[in-house]
């Protein structure tokens, strides 16, 4: 009779190596500045730890939180999304109209999810297909739909709207936002996509190196589809956020919402050259530029000063980022 094999366990030196890797990831860079970051500000301001401000920064990094997951996915595999935000604002009119109608909580998340995902199955056409540069075809379909908006709502806002969607843009559970409970089931979903599926692995080989991706047979077009496609339906998720946050609509919804999702996963460590970084690292990312808005409301700086340090933090990942793959070429 056969023994069983035993199981092998990790040696102190291998365990020792994957502690030190862990330690110099940019997850844990990110954490530790949240860290470093929120003990400053409660020192400062002696606000910051209460629970109504932490639930408050929350709040304010579920959105971002969500379509980061889909915008990693897409930086990954060397493109961007700069269009975002006016999908955002459409997606929101769509909402908002199908709620002042009184449509059910089931059918006003169908409304986001199809609306949202066919504004990003647009761009994943026109870059899977047409072979649009990424930045060329989501600038033009950014412009095009924020004038989209501005249509659809005629100058007017959607307001007094019933509140169907304001325990999932404000409700508590267990002391937690409900958005941010949904933005976590999120990334649970894409974390096992990234990790654990071969389109995971593929959207990761696509950044790589495209060429080897294509003569190892995987089918770029299918992988471009879904990406922005689920991108998309992300921001068609965060647009049923919003509606039930604000309770309205604006004509300028969703402006400048694509430069905090891109400051978000550039400092979570996911490339902009493509190929490397995690969605894990996207969340985080957005958990620190929420804290920083936060913190810059706490600290009463204007509110102008957002996207400037939202630009700054951009530059210094992307420059570090380009330095590090400068330092490994030979």
């Amino acid at each position: 009779m056969r023994a069983l094999p035993l199981e092998r366990t990790p040696q102190p030196g291998v365990l020792r190596a994957r502690g030190i890797a862990l330690i110099r990831s940019r997850e844990a860079t990110v954490v530790a500045f949240i860290v470093v970051l929120g003990m400053f500000l409660e020192a400062v301001t002696g606000r910051f730890l209460a629970p109504t401000n932490l639930a408050n920064v929350l709040l304010n990094s579920a959105g971002t939180a969500t379509v980061a997951l889909g915008m990693t996915l897409v930086i990954l595999t060397g493109g961007i999304d700069v269009s975002v935000g006016s999908m955002l604002g459409v997606a929101a009119v769509a909402v908002g109209y199908a709620s002042a109608a009184g449509w059910g909580l089931g059918p006003l998340v169908l409304v986001g999810l199809t609306v949202g995902g066919l504004l990003g199955l647009v761009n994943g056409a026109l870059i899977g297909f047409g072979g649009v540069m990424p930045v060329i075809a989501t600038l033009g379909t950014l412009n095009i739909l924020r004038a989209l908006t501005f249509q659809l709502l005629r100058a007017k806002w959607i307001s007094d709207l019933p509140p169907t969607l304001r325990d999932l843009g404000l409700g508590l559970a267990l002391g937690v936002p409900i958005s941010a409970w949904v933005a976590l089931a999120m990334t649970l979903v894409f974390v096992y996509l990234t990790t654990r599926r071969p389109l995971g692995r593929h959207i990761y080989a696509i950044g790589g190196n495209i060429e080897a991706a294509r003569l190892a047979g995987i089918d770029l077009t299918r992988a471009l589809l879904f990406v922005y496609t689920a991108t998309g339906m992300l921001v068609g998720i965060t647009a049923l956020m919003y509606v039930g946050q604000t309770g309205i609509v604006q004509s300028n919804t969703g402006s400048g919402f694509e430069l905090q999702v891109i400051a978000a996963v550039v400092l979570g460590g996911t490339s902009i050259m493509g190929g490397r970084g995690t969605v894990v690292g996207s969340v985080l990312g957005a958990l620190l530029v929420a804290e920083i808005k936060n913190g810059l409301i706490l600290l009463n700086i204007s509110g102008l000063a957002e996207g400037m340090v939202s630009g700054v933090l951009i530059l210094l990942a992307v420059g570090a980022d380009l330095l590090r793959l400068r330092g490994k070429r030979p």
